[in-house]
């Protein structure tokens, strides 16, 4: 069984976006739920995910996650998000 890496982003309760890795994604988002998430996610409760997309290897979810997170505007998220 092949291992699989994911990229997301969540919308929260405050209209932001967060955006995530996780090699499971269900039981990511139940964690980001429940307030064991991340710290961001504590303080602002997600509603949905938006945008998923699935990576062959660890080292291209997180480069995406990473070019996402620090170089995207919010605009340009909501581009990818509005693309799929």
């Amino acid at each position: 069984m092949s291992e699989k890496h994911f990229v997301y982003i969540l919308q929260t309760e405050r209209n932001t976006l967060y955006c995530g890795y996780t090699d499971d994604i269900e039981k990511r988002y139940q964690a980001h739920l429940e307030g064991k998430g991340a710290k961001y996610t504590r303080a602002n409760k997600p509603i949905k995910i938006l945008w998923q997309k699935e990576f062959n290897t660890k080292s291209e979810a997180l480069k995406e996650e990473y070019r996402i997170k620090h170089k995207l505007t919010r605009a340009q998220k909501l581009e990818l998000i509005n693309s799929q």
